[in-house]
């Protein structure tokens, strides 16, 4: 059973930054695609960025916020950037084992495991 968990949220400025935590308790993240989605009061969950098993990462917002991890922690990162109020929203990151994790996308149907989020809040 694969367990993950976020943390770094919390109340930011617009303009400010972030850095999100997703520690997995995985063997390795050499076999596992890891996602960051998010959800914002009242709308439908929306995909962030990926990173493969084999480090290609992927941005679904247009550049300001970056994916990247750190192997030996087994925990991916999300940095956010020039945060404005309409990213606020519950950050989630998922795990998803198929293809040895070569694969990943926007499709947050192939995520078989999900931490439990945590709160990003961008507010003066």
């Amino acid at each position: 059973q694969v367990q993950l968990v976020e943390s770094g949220g919390g109340l930011v400025q617009p303009g400010g930054s972030l850095r999100l935590s997703c520690e997995a308790s995985v063997v390795s993240l050499d076999f596992y695609a890891i996602g960051w989605f998010r959800q914002a009061p009242g709308k439908e969950r929306e995909a962030v960025s990926c990173v493969t098993s084999n480090g290609v990462t992927k941005d679904f917002m247009k550049g300001r916020f970056t994916i990247s991890r750190d192997k030996a922690k087994k925990t991916v990162y999300l940095q956010l950037d020039d945060l404005k109020p309409e990213d606020t929203g519950v950050y989630t990151c998922a795990a998803d084992g198929s293809l040895a994790g070569h694969v990943c996308g926007m499709d947050d149907g192939p995520y078989n495991y999900w931490g439990q989020g945590t709160n990003v809040n961008v507010s003066a």
